[in-house]
C-alpha cells in the first residue's frame, strides 16, 4: 500500500469546487501538526467567495530557520463539466487499468499528497534536519485568485518571513514523469479595446464611420509587430486577438463601435507599461477614437538553473533516470505571487495532459515516484 497513494484518494474525495476548500486542508493540516509542525488557516474574501489558506512551517533543529523550502499548491479545482460524461463519480476516487480517475488527479491532489508523505518519511529519517520546510496551500487558484496565495504573500512579506526556495505542484510533465519542469512562467496583460466609429444606414456610407474598416489597417500592425526577441528561458511576447464584436446584429447598419479583447503573454524581455504604450502609439497613429480598459493578470517570473533547480533535476534523475527539460511554457501560476518573496521558485508535477478535462487522472505508477523525487530534493537541500 502506498501512503501517497491514500492520501490523494482522500483528498480527491474532497468535493473542492473553487474556492470550496471541502476538508483537503483539515486533511494535511493535521498530518503535518503530527510530525511538529506549527500550522495556521486564514479565512479570506467576502462572504459569498470565502477562500481557505494554510500555512504551516517546521523549523530546523537549532530552532533558527536556516534555508526555508516551502511546498505550495491548491486544493480548489475547476467545476467537473457534464457528469454524465465522466466514466465514474469525479470525487470517487476511481483505479481502472492503472490509472486514478477524479477531479484534481492532475491538477494537482496528487502533488499535495506527495508533498505531505514526502515531508514525513524526509522527517523520520532526518529528524535533525538543518534547515525549515513550510507549506502554502490555498483555494483560490482555479478562481480570481484574489483572496489566496497572493494575500498570504503579502501576510508573510509583513511578517519578515524569509523564504529561499519553493516547490509548486503544478501538473508540469508532459511525456513520462520528470521530463519537464517550470522555472517561470510569462506575464498576462489583457486589454478590452472600444473603437468609436459613427452608426448609418449601410446605403449611406458616407454618413457614418464603420469602426470595423478604420481598426482594420491597426489590427494588421498590432498582429504583425514584434514585441521582443524573447531570451535563453522564454519565447518572444505574443499578441493574440480573443474576441471582436460590432454591430446590432442587423445586415444594414454601419456600427457604432467596435470591441476588441487581447491579450499579451509577455516576457522578461518586455515590461507592460511599455506594451501598453506601443498599442496605444500605433492605435494613435491609425487616427482611432479609442479607449482601452487593461488589466495585468500576473507578471513575469524566471528561475536560474540554480540550486533548486538543479536538486529537483537530480532527484527527478536518481529517482526515474529522465533528463529534465527546463521550461517556461504555458499559463500563469500562483508562482507570479510567490516570486515576489522567494529567491528561487520552480513546479513540478505529474502529467498535465488531462488536467481540467473529463475524466481527469494520473498514471498510478507515477504516485510513488513523485512523492520519492520530492523527498529527494528535501534532502539535497535542508537535511
Amino acid at each position: 500500500m502506498s501512503a501517497a497513494l491514500d492520501l490523494t484518494e482522500a483528498l480527491i474525495a474532497c468535493r473542492s469546487v473553487t474556492p470550496v476548500d471541502g476538508g483537503c486542508q483539515d486533511l494535511i493540516a493535521k498530518r503535518l501538526q503530527a510530525i511538529g509542525f506549527h500550522t495556521e488557516s486564514v479565512v479570506s474574501g467576502p462572504e459569498d467567495f470565502q477562500v481557505t489558506n494554510l500555512w504551516a512551517i517546521k523549523k530546523g533543529k537549532s530552532g533558527d530557520q536556516g534555508k526555508v523550502l516551502m511546498f505550495a499548491g491548491h486544493t480548489d479545482v475547476v467545476p467537473t463539466g457534464p457528469l454524465e460524461k465522466w466514466a465514474s463519480d469525479p470525487f470517487t476516487p476511481s483505479i481502472r487499468d492503472g490509472m486514478l480517475y477524479g477531479r484534481g488527479a492532475a491538477d494537482m491532489k496528487t502533488s499535495l499528497a506527495g508533498f505531505v508523505v514526502a515531508t514525513e518519511e524526509f522527517i523520520i529519517h532526518h529528524p535533525d534536519h538543518q534547515g525549515s520546510i513550510a507549506f502554502l496551500i490555498t483555494s483560490d487558484e482555479e478562481g480570481p485568485a484574489h483572496d489566496g496565495t497572493v494575500i498570504m504573500c503579502e501576510r508573510l512579506q509583513k511578517q519578515g518571513q524569509g523564504l529561499d526556495y519553493c516547490v509548486i505542484g503544478e501538473p508540469t510533465s508532459v511525456d513520462q514523469l520528470g521530463d519537464m519542469i517550470k522555472n517561470g512562467r510569462r506575464g498576462s496583460l489583457s486589454g478590452k479595446l472600444k473603437i468609436n466609429g459613427i452608426q448609418a444606414h449601410i446605403a449611406y456610407p458616407h454618413l457614418g464611420k464603420n469602426p470595423i474598416h478604420l481598426a482594420a489597417p491597426a489590427i494588421a500592425t498590432l498582429s504583425q509587430t514584434e514585441w521582443d526577441k524573447g531570451s535563453e528561458y522564454f519565447q518572444p511576447t505574443s499578441f493574440q486577438i480573443s474576441n471582436i464584436h460590432a454591430g446590432t446584429g442587423a445586415n444594414n447598419i454601419i456600427p457604432s463601435e467596435l470591441t476588441i479583447d487581447f491579450n499579451f503573454r509577455f516576457s522578461t524581455e518586455s515590461k507592460p507599461e511599455h506594451l501598453r504604450e506601443r498599442v496605444e502609439t500605433i492605435l494613435k497613429d491609425a487616427g482611432l477614437d479609442f479607449k482601452i480598459d487593461w488589466h495585468l493578470g500576473g507578471s513575469p517570473f524566471i528561475t536560474s538553473d540554480g540550486t533548486l533547480a538543479s536538486a529537483l533535476r537530480s532527484a527527478i534523475k536518481a529517482e526515474t533516470g529522465v533528463l529534465t527539460e527546463l521550461s517556461t511554457t504555458g499559463g500563469t501560476s500562483d508562482g507570479r505571487f510567490i516570486s515576489k518573496i522567494c529567491k528561487e521558485v520552480v513546479e513540478f508535477g505529474p502529467l498535465n495532459a488531462t488536467s481540467h478535462k473529463i475524466n481527469e487522472c494520473v498514471i498510478v505508477d507515477n504516485v510513488e515516484p513523485l512523492k520519492n523525487i520530492y523527498r529527494r530534493t528535501l534532502e539535497q537541500l535542508i537535511a
